[in-house]
């Protein structure tokens, strides 16, 4: 006779299969397990693409690239910061990173999942940036990658649709009650999960760019200045934690980093 899982248990069986962790603690201790229900090479395919997709378009409307200058200070950082990543996984400095910049007004800079970087030069160029504070937007958003938090936030959405939709049939509700609870979700769990990822990158990112050379104490003065008004329209802040509560994360860290930036200055 065979035996079947019921719908409850199926649910459960997919989130305690899919709990791991993608990356190392590091010296900030940034650990925990992670519901990853996706393939990352599937992940890491679809955001090739996307960023092969916004290249395209960027250079079709001749704003791909024009800035040199800037786009060799970017590419710098990020080289610079790149072989530290192997602190948090070994297999990222083999990666097929790629660095470009978009000249647009925004404020805006993302990694895409396998290590696909785009800035705007909007940021760099309103915030008059230092490279040690382009270090700090880049090891953040390096970081989103190294813990694959888009895998893990589309492995989120799978299972609340999984539990949603056994939750529905069990309960014999309609597909509107259906769909108000997945806009409940959307507006509630998700923010707070993703703040908890921003804060997450942050900690990882502050690591990652003092192991690089560039003063962690830039971070303070970073998010100071987007504190301002030339901060306020950042589309990559839209859900992260409140620059007062960032500055007292990395005034809290500074301890722990600054000895792994003055070593790089012996």
């Amino acid at each position: 006779m065979k035996h079947y899982l019921s719908p409850v248990a199926l649910v459960l069986a997919l989130l305690i299969t899919g709990c791991a962790s993608t990356t190392e603690s590091g010296a900030v201790g940034a650990s925990r397990s992670q519901l990853l229900l996706v393939s990352s090479a599937e992940l890491d395919q679809m955001a090739a693409q996307s960023y092969n997709k916004l290249k395209t378009e960027a250079t079709a409307a001749g704003k791909l690239n024009t800035d040199a200058a800037m786009l060799a200070r970017i590419r710098a950082v990020a080289t610079r910061i790149q072989p530290q990543t192997a602190v948090f996984r070994g297999d990222a400095p083999r990666w097929p990173w790629e660095v470009n910049l978009i000249d647009s007004e925004q404020l805006n800079a993302f990694c895409m999942p396998g290590g696909k970087i785009m800035f705007y030069t909007g940021l760099v160029r309103k915030l008059s940036l230092t490279d040690d504070e382009i270090a700090v937007v880049m090891g953040h958003e390096i970081a989103h990658a190294l813990r694959e938090h888009s895998r893990e936030q589309v492995s989120q959405a799978a299972a609340a649709q999984t539990a949603i939709g056994i939750g529905t049939q069990l309960l014999g509700l309609g597909s509107g009650t259906s769909q108000l609870t997945e806009a409940a979700y959307e507006a509630l769990v998700a923010t707070r999960f993703s703040r908890s990822h921003e804060a997450e990158a942050d900690r990882i990112g502050l690591e990652l760019m003092a192991r690089a050379g560039y003063n962690p104490q830039a971070g303070v003065s970073l998010w100071q200045k987007m504190g301002g008004s030339g901060g306020s329209g950042a589309e990559f802040l839209s859900s992260h934690p409140s620059d007062a509560s960032r500055v007292q994360q990395i005034q809290a860290l500074l301890p722990t980093v600054m000895p792994l930036y003055q070593a790089t200055r012996r």
